[in-house]
């Protein structure tokens, strides 16, 4: 039940990305050219979506289960840190650059945009290599 829940909502969330213009890279870089013709209909995308999920972290924050059954698991940690910091940077800069973010670039990459191909690509690499890196570490530390 579980993994068909995930799917629909999978699905919901890659028609809202369509619908919103958020799989477009050319809308997400109108959005962020400030200094040249900006495009703030991403701002109510965003506004959305930032109402939505603060509910339902509300919610999810006074549950022991989901509404599925499944124990609910928040982030443990709320420190801002550096790492993250650097994270969100790194990410925005990415974004930035190439109009894409990781939901929308899967997007994109079902719906066929050729520039979606490069970006997923070096996505997966990415986390491939800071997998690679955090198992190294992970070693070093418990040697």
């Amino acid at each position: 039940m579980s993994a068909i829940t995930a799917l629909l909502a999978g699905l919901f969330f890659g028609f809202g990305l369509m619908v919103s213009g958020m799989a477009s890279p050319a809308k997400v870089q109108g959005f962020l050219d400030l200094a040249g013709r900006w495009d703030p209909s991403l701002a109510f995308v965003m506004a959305g979506a930032i109402a939505i999920g603060s509910l339902a972290f509300l919610i999810a924050r006074r549950r022991k289960r989901s509404f599925l059954g499944l124990p609910v698991q928040l982030p443990a940690s709320a420190t801002i840190t550096p790492r993250l910091v650097l994270g969100s940077a790194a990410f925005g800069v990415g974004w930035g650059l190439a109009g894409f973010c990781p939901g929308p670039a899967l997007v994109a990459l079902g719906a066929g945009y050729p520039k979606a191909v490069g970006f997923v690509a070096a996505m997966v690499a990415a986390m491939v290599i800071f997998e690679v890196i955090e198992r190294y570490k992970s070693r070093l530390q418990r040697a």
